[in-house]
């Protein structure tokens, strides 16, 4: 089973879709005001420098408790981290180290081409764009107040129906338009919320957040997975 990097910001691989419109065939039929609202969270999120932001991940399987992970990520330019109580990925643009600490090990690859992610969210940056790529049709299917804000929630499906995920949702603070939550639905019941706590545009963020040092992970057995 494919795993969701985070985030909107995270590591999760996201293969989505939607029950709720059946009638949707194309990324032609997505809501133009649906991608209005994207393209304007994308253009900002673009104009930042640097971004760090605090996340919840809600973990829920069928007649399971729901587990809560909790992480950090920040991102500069193509560089970014994201770290969980058990496992952290960190890149500098061009490498990927994926470091998981449940069983001491470092797997390092080269950082994938967003075209040549076959589905996979890797970045930032392609969870910010993978609306554009013409795999999934998109559209506004709520709206309301949840005692804070008006909560606007847009909901994609892809046009591949074998697809994993019934569904994902994501819920948007309408006035200032912020990502509040991303949700995927699993064919099998299961189901991932990351919720985003705080995000702090612009931080001052050292360099050695996207450098991996093997030092700082005695014991760790590590594979080289670079061409």
């Amino acid at each position: 089973m494919k795993r969701i990097l985070l985030f909107g910001f995270l590591l999760i691989s996201l293969q989505m879709a939607s029950a709720q419109n059946n009638m949707v065939t194309s990324a032609e039929d997505s809501d133009p005001k649906a991608k209005a609202i994207l393209d304007q969270i994308r253009s900002r999120f673009s104009s930042y420098k640097s971004l760090s932001a605090d996340f919840a991940l809600d973990i829920t399987f069928p007649e399971q408790p729901t587990e809560t992970q909790r992480g950090y990520m920040a991102k500069q330019g193509d560089k970014f981290k994201m770290a969980m109580a058990s496992q952290t990925v960190i890149s500098d643009g061009q490498t990927l180290w994926m470091i998981f600490d449940h069983n001491k090990e470092v797997q390092i690859n080269d950082m994938p081409e967003e075209t040549d992610m076959g589905g996979m969210i890797l970045s930032p940056e392609s969870l910010l764009n993978f609306y554009e790529n013409g795999d999934f049709a998109y559209y506004i299917t709520n709206e309301y107040n949840d005692g804070k804000r008006t909560v606007q929630q847009i909901e994609f499906k892809p046009l591949d129906s074998s697809m994993e995920y019934t569904k994902l949702r994501m819920n948007i603070n309408k006035a200032t338009k912020d990502v509040i939550s991303v949700e995927a639905f699993g064919r099998d019941g299961s189901r991932y919320k990351l919720s985003l706590n705080k995000l702090t545009p612009n931080p001052s963020l050292p360099a050695s957040d996207f450098t991996f040092d093997k030092a700082d992970y005695p014991g760790y057995y590590i594979e080289d997975l670079r061409m």
